[in-house]
């Protein structure tokens, strides 16, 4: 279920960075959706860990 929960945060997080990031250039976006993976990576654990899975 961790992995699980992980893997829906990281798509939604580099999926808004994208969305953001992609509005300057094609880089700022790609670089702004590797901060929202890594920001859906911390939430996705910190979910888990407060549902006690």
């Amino acid at each position: 279920m961790l992995r699980t929960i992980v893997m829906l945060t990281t798509a939604v997080g580099s999926g808004i960075g994208w969305w953001i990031g992609a509005r300057v250039g094609i880089m700022t976006g790609f670089v702004v959706a590797m901060v929202g993976f890594g920001v859906g990576m911390w939430a996705g654990r910190r979910i888990a860990r407060d549902l006690g899975i």
